[in-house]
Order: structure tokens, then sequence, then C-alpha cells
């Protein structure tokens, strides 16, 4: 899908960043974000999430704790397992990420008009609706 393509390009998200004004390299991005919408998030599930090699989840998770952007601690379900949860200073980052994301939809989107968004919106949601349905 030619959309998925464009909105996934590795550029998109440094853009995002820089927009963002946020030191934050672009490997790191996605993981924050998943921990954020996700946490307490352990490495086994975030690496499903993410669909990268658990190993190399599990050290971006210790460099995205030593930036001091998530806090992990045992899992409450199994104490075998360390969970991750957005800290403070990583909170601040993931707003400052939205904002930055709402200001280039706000350019992008600026001769859409209401009905336009509202279609948008509704067909979305429902493709969103559909695949969660068949996973």
């Amino acid at each position: 899908m030619d959309v998925v393509d464009e909105i996934n390009r590795p550029r998109r998200d440094e853009r995002l960043i820089e927009e963002a004004g946020i030191p934050l390299d672009r490997a790191l991005f996605p993981l924050l974000a998943r921990i954020g919408r996700h946490g307490p998030i352990g490495v086994v599930e975030l690496a499903d999430r993410t669909g990268r090699d658990h190993t190399t989840v599990s050290r971006q998770m210790t460099k995205l704790e030593e930036l001091g952007l998530i806090e992990r601690s045992a899992s409450a379900r199994d104490k075998r397992i360390r969970e991750a949860v957005v800290s403070p200073k990583g909170q601040d980052m993931i707003s400052a990420l939205r904002a930055a994301r709402e200001r280039v939809a706000d350019r992008v989107l600026v001769s859409w008009t209401n009905d336009d968004l509202e279609q948008l919106r509704g067909l979305l949601r429902r493709f969103a609706d559909d695949l969660m349905q068949r996973e």
C-alpha cells in the first residue's frame, strides 16, 4: 500500500524528531512511543509489537533507561520480567513529539474541508477495527 509505505519511511520519524526539537535517536523513537502507549511492558512483548529482535530491544531499552526516558521494575505478575514505563522526562518527550505531529498534520491538511476530515477519520477507524478483528 503506497500510503503505508509513505507514512512508514524512516525519514518521516527523523523529520518529526527535528520538528519536536528533541535529542532522540530515530531507532529509539518507536520504542518510546510504544512503551508510552502500552506500558508497563516487557522486552519480549515490546519486541513483538515493534517487529524487532528481543536482544536488540533489550539493548535499546537499556539506552532509554540510561537517558532517563523510561523506568524499569519487576512485573507485578511475574517477578522474573522487568517491565518498562515512561518516566516524567520521557512523557515530556512524547508530549513534544505529539505536538510536532499535530503541527505537521495541520500543515498537510490545511486545505481539507471538515467533511474530508470526518470521512478520513471514519475510514481510518473502520480500517483499524477490521484490522484488529483479524488478529
